[in-house]
Formats: structure tokens, sequence, C-alpha cells
């Protein structure tokens, strides 16, 4: 039997590739992420002096249930009424607003200063929770200079499972009030098995001056 030729340039080994993030005419129509699922914008809030940033279920403004199995938050150019604070949030069940669940979590941070005289990545013991009910910091302290300000994003993983805890990653860029940039990465999880219902952001003291936060379900 003869054996078929092939010709080595008709060959195509290259990998299908995944869905990446994209944007397309709606600047808050992210297309999708890396999980490969569709990211579906759901609701925004923008920032204008407000104490608090609150995404609320069963009510106008937003549905934060199974609908999904991942919920994504990014935040841009948020800007605090006061200097060298935290942008921070934390979550509640049911119709209740204290938000106080507990919450275990880690906080890692790389930076670096303008003048390139100081340079650093190590773990915060400062900043992280060994379930604790506050406020979980997802920036390092922000400046209130016109040119400085917070943008990232926070991911949290099934909130309406009755069966597990409610993990969360966040990542953030966060110009800082000495004129350092600072990366910072938190994760943990919030040891309840009841279903979340709402988000609430705030800086650690005072208030947002400015910026926006949109929530996306992922397909």
């Amino acid at each position: 039997m003869a054996l078929s030729k092939l010709t080595y340039n008709s060959l195509n080994v290259t990998a299908a590739a995944s869905k990446g993030i994209g944007f397309d005419s709606d600047p808050d129509a992210l297309q999708a992420d890396y999980t490969g699922g569709d990211m579906v914008f759901i609701k925004k809030l923008t920032a204008s002096s407000d104490d608090t940033l609150s995404f609320v279920n069963g009510t106008s403004d937003v549905v934060f249930d199974s609908t999904y199995k991942e919920y994504v938050f990014t935040f841009k150019d948020i800007h605090p009424e006061t200097n060298a604070t935290w942008f921070s949030f934390q979550v509640d069940t049911g119709t209740n607003t204290s938000y106080n669940i507990a919450c275990t979590s880690t906080w890692i941070t790389a930076y670096h200063n303008e003048a390139g005289t100081a340079q650093s990545l190590g773990y915060n013991t400062s900043y992280d929770q060994a379930q604790g009910t506050g406020f979980q910091y997802i920036t390092d302290r922000t400046g209130t200079d016109n040119d400085q300000c917070v943008a990232g994003v926070l991911r949290i993983f099934n909130p309406s499972s009755s069966t597990f805890v409610k993990h969360f990653i966040a990542e953030s860029m966060c110009y800082e009030q000495s004129d350092y940039i600072a990366h910072v990465f938190a994760a943990g999880y919030f040891n309840t098995t009841t279903a979340l219902t709402r988000v609430q952001f705030k800086m650690s003291s005072d208030a947002i001056d400015s910026g926006d936060i949109c929530l996306y379900g992922i397909n």
C-alpha cells in the first residue's frame, strides 16, 4: 500500500485559542474571562462622596443569587476622601446589614516607589484575618493627590451555595500616598454555608470620593 505524503506547511498544529478578556463597543461589556465563560454585565455603582457602595439582593440594585456560580466586581479609579486609607469589602446574608461574616484571608503585596529607592515583595500579617469579622482590605494605603487612585478585580465564587464556605480572590493596583505603586493580592473565604445576598465596599475611614464598581456574572 502506498504511503500518503503530507506537505509540512499544510499542517496547522496551533491549538485553538481559548476565550480571553476583551471589549466591544460597550466599555462595560467584557466579553469573557480566562475561565472561558461569558461575562454578563449586571450593575454599575458610581461613588460621589459615599461612605459605602452596596450591592444588594432583592432590590433594584442587582440580583446576586444562584444565576451564576461566579461573580466578578471590577473597581476603577477609586479615589478616597482621606489620605492613606484602604479600600475594603464585606458580605452578608439574607436581609442582614451587619456586614460582619467571619473571614480567614491572606494578603500579599509588591511595591516600588517613584524614586526607585525602595521595593519589596512580602506577606503582611496586619491586613489578613483569622476568623475576623471586620472589612477585608483589598488594596494598600491610597493617596488623595489628584492622580492617585485604586483599580482592580474581586471574584466571589458560588455565593448562593448552601453547602460550602464562600471563597474570594482580589487583585488590585493602588497609587499610595507616599508615591509608591502597590500590587496587592488578597484571598480567603467567608466562613458561612448560608447564601450570600449582598456585598458592601468602603474605605477604611471616611468616604469614597469618586470611582465606580461594576458587577458581572460568569456563565
